[in-house]
């Protein structure tokens, strides 16, 4: 199987001028950076706003350090070395510690730095603990990107989990659909496991990262079809980035598109405060406002995505936002208060949950309970 040829080295990016080479080394010796020749050839040099270079070259700003190490908390989610588990039917094995792409607004930034600890090569004591917990029934395999793992090991791991009867979806969190999508359509022996594996009432997920529509080539169709064909579902989930995808005509068309190929919209994210990650910010009016817009544009198809931001007490789904008010839910809950609804004044810089809260505490108008939902 011919492989995509991988660069580490930003010197070898003739397409970037030698001075600005020179003051990204300093940004590439904190963070890791990988890129492909393949996803170098989407870029346009000509265009310095061009926004599949914003996703995966290097910014001086990424030596911004505003913002949080583990935004989510992450941290505190680990029961086993690599395992999470911080909502009630879903457990997450960090398998890899390599990305095919360093996506510059990465939100586990934290793991571009040397002596990253949180990912595992061997995932026994995670394995262990799902084996042990029958109320997990969905397994998130990320990192990293899963992916890149040899089909061998990528093989071992699904035939653990369908080991349990308790876990009935395994997710595949990647970019490589887009990023290197001949790795998956050239894999024979890993389609083949994908089809042996994803059954009619126990499926195989793979869940993309596809940011902006121009990722979505031939070769990315190529790749979606014979996972599919294989029995996979395919769903999308991407953050909402200042300069690369912050235009409703832009979210119409990537919903669009996702819809025509058969990739379910699923999630768009508020981008997380991460430390290196202020130049992606945008206000959460802002968002919304984009997201609505851009729905507008789209079939109920397009409008299954749900706009959320991933925060430590839990996935708190955007409803509305009106007279300066945001309307949220618990579409997750770390506490199993799922459905929670909350009225809460939405300030015009506001940009992430706690921006909404004072040491913690709500700036609430109203919050209101919402039995059974």
């Amino acid at each position: 199987m011919k492989m995509t040829k991988y660069i580490t080295n930003i010197n070898h990016i003739l397409d970037i001028p030698e001075q600005e080479r020179l003051m990204l080394k300093e940004v590439t010796e904190k963070y890791a950076f990988r890129v492909n020749e393949y996803y170098l050839q989407l870029i346009n040099w000509q265009d310095p706003d061009d926004p599949i270079k914003k996703l995966i070259i290097p910014s001086i700003n990424e030596l911004d350090e505003y913002g949080d190490w583990d935004a989510s908390d992450e941290e505190s989610n680990y029961v086993a070395p690599g395992c999470q588990h911080k909502y009630q039917t879903t457990a997450l094995l960090l398998v890899s510690e390599v990305c095919g792409a360093y996506c510059r607004y990465c939100f586990r930034k934290r793991l571009f730095q040397e002596d990253v600890t949180e990912t595992v090569l061997d995932c026994k004591e995670g394995l262990a603990y799902i084996h042990e917990h029958p109320e997990i029934n969905n397994v998130l395999l990320t990192g990293g990107d899963p992916l890149l793992l040899s089909t061998a090991r990528i093989r071992n791991l699904i035939q653990s989990l369908r080991q349990m009867d308790h876990v009935r979806i395994i997710r595949f969190g990647s970019k490589l659909p887009v990023f290197d999508p001949m790795r998956i359509y050239n894999d024979k022996e890993l389609l083949e496991t994908f089809q042996e594996y994803s059954q009619l009432d126990r499926r195989i997920y793979v869940v993309t990262h596809v940011s902006h529509p121009r990722e979505i080539t031939n070769e990315a169709l190529q790749c979606f079809d014979v996972l599919q064909k294989a029995g996979v579902i395919m769903v999308n989930q991407t953050p909402i980035l200042r300069g690369i995808n912050d235009d409703a005509d832009v979210l119409a068309e990537l919903l669009n598109r996702l819809a025509f190929a058969g990739v379910t919209p699923y999630y768009f994210f508020v981008n997380r405060p991460v430390v290196g990650n202020s130049e992606f910010v945008l206000p959460l009016k802002t968002i919304y406002q984009l997201v609505e817009q851009a729905k507008a544009k789209t079939s109920g198809l397009g409008k299954r995505v749900r706009l959320v931001l991933s925060h430590s007490s839990g996935k708190i789904e955007i409803l509305a936002m009106e007279d300066d008010t945001a309307y949220l839910k618990y579409h997750q809950a770390r506490n199993g208060q799922y459905g929670k609804f909350m009225v809460l004044p939405c300030p015009d810089d506001a940009a992430w949950f706690d921006d909404l809260t004072t040491n913690g505490e709500y700036l609430k108008k109203e919050w209101i309970d919402v039995e059974g939902v």
